[in-house]
């Protein structure tokens, strides 16, 4: 009978024969953890400067729509009370959507000058491990020709 030939055995000895920086995994992973606690961190304090426009925007409004509300003398006085309200509301609408825009102009921008600060890390680091990585390999090639 056929014996069957250890491939374990003969793939440990081929991975043996060329090591693996172990670091530069580490590194890399480490660099990818930072980026994203600071995009994690970036994208919060945007949420919570929308939500806090969000409920300062709902405030308003409610106040403004008690004096709409209040019992008026003259049935005019009504008519006036909500175009006052409708001019207050599409005022308030542009000034809110302008903030939107800034806290999103503002995240994009965050997240442009974080994306480009890790892409040059991990390039400069990629770079590194190649470079260590083919010193590796041809030291392991030189040592198995002999």
């Amino acid at each position: 009978m056929a014996k069957t030939q250890d491939f374990t055995a003969m793939m440990k000895d081929i991975m043996g024969a060329f090591p693996v920086d172990t670091k530069a995994v580490e590194d890399a992973f480490k660099t990818q953890a930072a980026l994203n606690e600071k995009l994690t961190s970036a994208a919060l304090t945007a949420a919570e400067k929308s939500s806090e426009l969000s409920s300062k925007w709902t405030k308003d409004t409610l106040a403004k729509l008690g004096d709409v509300a209040k019992v008026k003398e003259e049935p005019s006085d009504y008519a006036k009370a909500l175009g006052d309200f409708a001019s207050a509301q599409a005022e308030t609408a542009a000034e809110n959507m302008a903030a939107f825009a800034e806290i999103a102009k503002k995240l994009q921008s965050e997240t442009v000058e974080l994306m480009m600060a890790a892409g040059k890390d991990m390039s400069e680091e990629a770079s590194a491990a190649v470079q260590k990585a083919a010193k590796d390999a041809t030291a392991a090639a030189k040592k198995a020709a002999k």
